[in-house]
């Protein structure tokens, strides 16, 4: 399962600027289901040694073009090799149907760049860590928890996406009654979906904001819908994942085994983000003096996609938190 049989573009098409500190490659990779993943590898340029390494991810909804990217590539700047991936079935990556999500193979995906990574010979094999971003940080957690391999986990304006299908935003649909509506509506979209042979599409960030949207979507719509972060294969900025999609998140707790981390965790929030209560959650059950909550003042969930118009991302405790958890490893 070596040869790629994925159509990758060999245009620069992302939502920041090439930096001249790294070197760019685009590589392949493939899960155990089979399924071949794109990525972009942002490495340090004249790096002599092996490297401590970084798999990106996320938001979730969005491509390697966008924030993951960004994240990926600074960190390279920093003195890490660091992947930015599409998860299974989304941007260049493979996987038929397309858009749909799982909680299985979308944490096996982290997995996957462990395995990648770790078989190169420019990376330190016992020096990986994983960002999460937005949905992916739920999933980076789960990861965590998973694959020991996984020697530092940064969580980044994280949701943890079972609990927004099984509760609603801000838990606000939290009764059995509400569950049950949403499970025969999506139990009634995928006969509809079998019989026209086609999956129907939940829709993206709106392309008209309504007179009444929440500041959340304000955001979401400042970042996907604008130059700023709009990319044409990000279901986000498009039409949005497969609607049955949810039915993944339904049966599932991506943090049943949050409290059994033993490797470093940082989760990382804006003072302002309307998800914050996710990753507070979240940090609430770690245990260990290698856990680590970071709130910026004033930012808000989307402004540690790509720093916003205040720099939100704090990319030198981030680097410090990968240091010293990596790095430790390397020596």
């Amino acid at each position: 399962m070596t040869a790629t049989t994925l159509e990758l573009t060999a245009a620069w098409d992302k939502t920041f600027p090439l930096s001249d500190q790294v070197e760019h490659e685009k590589v392949t990779f493939h899960n155990r289901f089979g399924i071949e993943l794109a990525a972009d590898a942002y490495r340090p340029k004249d790096a002599a040694r092996r490297l401590p390494a970084l798999a990106v991810s996320g938001p979730f909804g969005a491509v390697k073009e966008q924030a993951s990217g960004l994240y990926a590539q600074t960190m390279a700047e920093r003195g890490f090799l660091a992947i930015a991936f599409d998860p299974s079935y989304t941007g260049e990556s493979g996987g038929t149907p397309r858009r749909v999500a799982s909680p299985d193979i979308n944490t096996d995906d982290f997995s996957a760049a462990v395995d990648f990574l770790a078989t190169r010979d420019d990376v330190e094999a016992e020096a990986i860590g994983i960002i999460g971003i937005c949905g992916w940080g739920g999933i980076a957690l789960n990861a965590a928890a998973l694959d020991p391999r996984i020697k530092a986990t940064l969580a980044s304006t994280s949701y943890v996406m079972t609990r927004v299908a099984t509760k609603g935003y801000f838990d606000s649909e939290d009764s059995a009654e509400q569950r049950m509506a949403a499970r025969r509506t999506l139990a009634a979209q995928r006969t509809a979906d079998y019989a026209a042979g086609d999956s129907q599409r939940a829709g993206g960030v709106p392309d008209e904001l309504p007179a009444d949207a929440p500041q959340f979507l304000v955001d979401y719509h400042a970042y996907y819908k604008t130059e700023r972060g709009f990319h044409e294969r990000s279901g986000n900025s498009t039409d949005g994942w497969n609607t049955t999609s949810n039915l993944s998140w339904m049966n599932t707790n991506l943090l049943q085994f949050a409290d059994e981390i033993e490797n470093a965790v940082m989760v990382l929030h804006g003072e302002k983000a309307h998800s914050r209560y996710m990753g507070e959650d979240a940090f609430a059950l770690l245990k260990g003096g290698n856990k680590e909550l970071v709130i910026v003042p004033g930012a808000s969930h989307v402004d540690l996609y790509d720093g916003g118009d205040s720099h939100a991302i704090p990319f030198d405790q981030i680097e410090q938190f990968f240091t010293t958890h990596l790095e430790a490893q390397h020596d």
